[in-house]
């Protein structure tokens, strides 16, 4: 049973896959307290299927881009389960597995993540002959000069998408095509999809090198010296 974490932004997510199937999926509104909330509510989803940690036998993380402190939390996690179980690991891109529940649109995704500072990170991904391709690298932007890219019609997704709508329905003048509020919800079991791929072709990552993708560092001031 393959284990799929999503601690990308506030909203969490864990999913438990057999066989390809999503037997189990917890998703919640956790803020900020992911450090706190991630390990009960793993357990708790073992409890229901009264299975333990050793029933484990894949992790697949979320690694970024996204909030400093869940990716932190999230990977950290993921790694310290990978090495205790002995399972492999593989880390996927956050704003790709947020594109990828819109992937049989056809249409170009377009994923995006609030970075703070009035800016966004964003990327592009599309599924072309049952390929999905990486269209544009993930990076950071603004609303603004990311619409000014924008020149077919293209599929926004992200949590943080229902406070930047009106504007990019302006900016991208009819371009734009804005999902249901309720898509904006992440949920692990599309990035269990996505990892299960890799687990599939032998493609893991090495637990001890894995790190959070993050596109910008943290704000941390430096101490004063006395």
């Amino acid at each position: 049973m393959q284990l799929a974490i999503d601690t990308s932004t506030d909203t969490a997510s864990l999913a438990l896959v057999k066989g390809k199937h999503v037997v189990a999926e917890l998703t919640w509104r956790c803020g900020q307290n992911h450090t706190r909330q991630l390990l009960p509510n793993l357990d708790h989803l073992l409890r229901q299927f009264e299975l333990g940690s050793e029933a484990i036998t894949g992790i697949i993380i979320a690694r970024g881009p996204g909030s400093f402190n869940g990716l932190r939390v999230g990977v950290s996690t993921a790694k310290g389960l990978a090495f205790s179980l002995g399972v492999p690991i593989v880390g996927i891109n956050s704003l790709e597995t947020e594109a990828y529940q819109h992937a049989e649109t056809g249409l170009p995704v377009c994923p995006i993540f609030n970075a703070g500072r009035g800016e966004i990170s964003a990327g592009m991904y599309q599924r072309r002959d049952d390929e999905w391709l990486q269209l544009v690298d993930e990076h950071i932007t603004t609303v603004e000069a990311l619409c000014l890219q924008i020149t077919t019609r293209t599929v926004f997704c992200g949590e943080y998408l229902p406070a930047i709508a009106p504007q990019i329905k302006e900016l991208c003048q009819g371009k734009a095509v804005i999902p249901s509020v309720v898509t904006s919800l992440r949920r692990a079991g599309f990035l269990a999809e996505l990892g299960l791929r890799r687990l599939e072709a032998g493609d893991h990552d090495d637990p001890a090198t894995l790190q959070p993708l993050y596109l910008r560092r943290p704000s941390i001031t430096k101490a004063k010296h006395r």
